[in-house]
């Protein structure tokens, strides 16, 4: 497996003294998937990280909830974007971070609100098929994008993000372990380049506060 770009993986080393970042695995019982995500211990406040180096949105296609291509870099040009990778059967971080965002977003202006994109990349590619994606993101908000396809696509466009992804294991007793980062990467519609993260466990409230200046360009 090769390493994550050395930039990123200085700055993970860097917010883990300062935050308490490390492994953690969600819940899992009986035939429910696992997920072992990078979160922040109790101790430490979730919320940004600002990038030294911002990153480049990676050149990803894949195929979107619709069953359509969905070239990743073209369709958010110039639009302010929150992109993620995780999985639909995440018992709790997946789904909670979608719904915060979601919350945040709700709060916009109509005009901000549709400029906005919300990308949600499948490391489970296998089991979220496009009409999983399109059930499951719908629940909760139907614009966000889900995307879908070959596994070592979406992994390497994750490491181009210094971003953790793992090939899901079934085990004998049929659990699932899909081991992700669990950030939220922030670009700015003015050059399509992430200039900060969200650390796991950041609040519905951080976000609304965040949103409108990232709509702007602006950072919070």
């Amino acid at each position: 497996m090769p390493p994550a770009p050395t930039r990123r993986l200085s700055a993970v080393a860097v917010l883990a003294v300062a935050a308490g970042l490390g492994l953690t695995a969600c819940g899992t019982s009986g035939s429910r998937p696992a997920a072992v995500v990078s979160t922040p211990s109790s101790s430490a406040a979730p919320g940004t990280v600002t990038l030294d180096t911002p990153d480049a949105k990676p050149a990803l296609t894949l195929t979107d909830q619709t069953g359509h291509p969905y070239d990743l870099v073209k369709r958010t040009a110039g639009h302010p974007t929150l992109l993620y990778f995780g999985y639909t059967h995440c018992p709790d971080v997946c789904p909670t971070t979608m719904a915060d965002i979601a919350l945040a977003a709700r709060k916009l202006p109509t005009v901000d609100r549709r400029e906005l994109r919300v990308v949600f990349v499948s490391t489970d590619p296998t089991r979220d098929t496009p009409g999983r994606l399109k059930t499951w993101l719908g629940a909760i908000d139907p614009s966000f994008t889900g995307l879908t396809g070959n596994f070592a696509t979406v992994q390497k466009a994750a490491r181009s993000l210094g971003v953790g992804v793992s090939a899901p294991v079934k085990h004998k007793d049929g659990t699932v372990t899909v081991s992700h980062g669990a950030e939220v990467f922030a670009f700015s519609p003015k050059d399509d380049k992430a200039h900060l993260l969200y650390t796991s466990g950041t609040s519905e409230q951080r976000y609304a506060a965040d949103l409108p200046k990232l709509v702007k360009g602006e950072m919070p």
